[in-house]
């Protein structure tokens, strides 16, 4: 009898252990993704954000139209600009487009950033507008305003890359090539100041939106007191000439504490976030 009751209890011991063991590999693995695409994906916050961007957009475009003297791209727009046709610039991805079911596809299958898969997400064009995007790109259009788009998606891409933001409404430049991708010449590295200076021989820049420091400044791949250093000596220019759309996914900010180097194990990548990251002591005992 009482070894009976051993058996019985034995076996539904087993039975708890097996279930709650089974509801832990049902977990999904911890990943440092996580929060930020989900706050970029589903958040009302961050739609307000974006909006927000975008609203301030507007009213900085109708200043620049009436500043001659206005121009967004310092370090490549030459003199005797004043008189040109007034176009702006903007980044594609995280800035008019949303690719965070790419972001989600990494986090399901616990992969990492490849061109192979990137590309062939390029080529579903499931990438969504960021909302106030579309708005915005239809309001300089119908100012006189010339939209340029510098990516750095591949120029192997730039057919998907039309069509999908075509579908969506974006101006597609008439008879304008109003698409920079990268590669797209020898010269048009991951840096985008040698393709802004294409667009400043003809145009002056009034506004230039993105995601990333990159965006803005060829010195976004430098140390953290670098980039520091930098992004105040073009103080001016944030939140005028410069906006930014909140991207907390990836970038440059995610890559500068482990210097860039994306051949170091995910372990030290992560570590190296860790040491840069400044802490409260705690509370007094």
């Amino acid at each position: 009898m009482i070894a009976r009751t051993f058996l019985v209890l034995g076996a539904v011991i087993g039975t708890i252990l097996s279930s709650g063991a089974a509801r832990a590999q049902d977990a999904p693995p911890p990943n440092d993704m996580l929060l930020a695409t989900l706050w970029t994906q589903r958040s009302v916050e961050y739609r307000g954000n974006a909006l927000t961007v975008f609203a301030l957009a507007r009213i900085r475009l109708d200043e620049a139209l009436v500043d001659k003297s206005w121009t967004a791209a310092p370090a490549e727009q030459k003199a005797d600009y004043q008189g040109l046709p007034p176009a702006v610039i903007l980044d594609i991805d995280e800035t008019l487009l949303d690719n965070s079911r790419y972001q989600v596809w990494m986090l399901r299958n616990n992969q990492s950033f490849s061109t192979k898969t990137w590309n062939q997400f390029c080529a579903a064009q499931v990438s969504t507008a960021i909302p106030g995007a579309v708005e915005f790109t239809k309001y300089a259009d119908s100012k006189g305003v010339k939209v340029f788009y510098i990516t750095n998606r591949g120029a192997e891409t730039e057919k998907d890359t039309r069509e999908n933001m075509a579908k969506l409404g974006f101006p597609m430049g008439g008879n304008v090539n109003t698409f920079l991708m990268q590669n797209g010449k020898p010269e048009w590295g991951s840096a985008k100041g040698t393709r802004r200076a294409v667009i400043t021989k003809d145009y002056r820049v009034l506004l230039n939106i993105g995601d990333n420091f990159g965006d803005f400044d060829d010195r976004y791949r430098t140390s953290e007191a670098e980039r520091v250093k930098a992004f105040d000596s073009d103080m001016a220019y944030w939140g005028r000439q410069w906006l930014v759309i909140a991207n907390p996914t990836y970038g440059s900010f995610d890559t500068a504490p482990f210097g860039h180097d994306f051949k170091k194990p995910r372990e030290e990548q992560r570590k190296a976030k860790w040491d840069v990251l400044e802490t409260w002591v705690g509370p007094t005992p």
